[in-house]
């Protein structure tokens, strides 16, 4: 088993409303139409959160897309 399968002190720093936080801005990102990478965390949890919420953005950016053409 290497290191790498061990949780960082980065990935153990996160509460309920950073998590919020990360999907929010990335929702906030996607919806914007800006690019997917590269997203501004670097611990996986907040990572994985911030491109949750970007693929949500991002889907309703492709929704308004459609309707407005």
């Amino acid at each position: 088993m290497d290191s790498s399968q061990f949780p960082t002190d980065d990935d153990r720093q996160w509460s309920l409303e950073s998590l919020n936080k990360a999907y929010q801005q990335g929702y906030m990102a996607g919806l914007t139409g800006q690019l997917r990478s590269p997203q501004p965390h670097g611990a996986e949890v907040l990572a994985a959160a911030w491109e949750a919420g970007w693929d949500d953005g991002e889907e309703q950016y492709q929704l308004l897309a459609q309707k407005s053409a």
